[in-house]
């Protein structure tokens, strides 16, 4: 198994509101970086599952918050799959504070596999490399 390390960055400025925190929506965004930022990591950047014809749409995505993050404070992402069958994907979230440690926010999101014409797909017959990699990552995440 790949190690993967979790998604680590600053909070932007612009990523902020007026009371200085991150805008609730904002880590909706982080959640979509975060799944960029592993599917690299496995070795199967978004780009290439994009290149080989398959999309993921978003189908839903929940997001709690529990302790905010301010301007310029650092925070790790981490991802984890909770479910997967080769046609839809389930993930959870969690952002955790590098100064405080704290919890700032965990969250899902459900994804399905679709063709350029947004018709579902079984990935583990057509698409065999892009099956691995998330079955890898379930795997992972029973163990761990």
């Amino acid at each position: 198994m790949t190690e993967i390390k979790p998604l680590e960055r600053k909070v932007n400025y612009y990523e902020t509101d007026k009371m200085g925190i991150v805008h609730h929506s904002n880590y909706i965004r982080i959640f979509e970086e975060t799944r960029v930022h592993y599917l690299a990591e496995m070795g199967m950047p978004f780009e290439n599952i994009e290149a080989a014809g398959v999309l993921m749409p978003v189908l839903s995505v929940e997001c709690s918050y529990k302790h905010p993050l301010v301007f310029g404070e650092a925070f790790q992402s981490s991802i984890r799959v909770t479910k997967f069958n080769g046609t839809t994907l389930h993930l959870a979230y969690r952002v955790i504070s590098l100064k405080t440690g704290d919890l700032c926010a965990e969250g899902t999101s459900s994804h399905c596999f679709t063709d350029t014409d947004l018709k579902p797909i079984r990935t583990k017959n057509k698409f065999p490399d892009i099956y691995n990699v998330f079955n890898e990552l379930t795997a992972a995440a029973s163990e761990g």
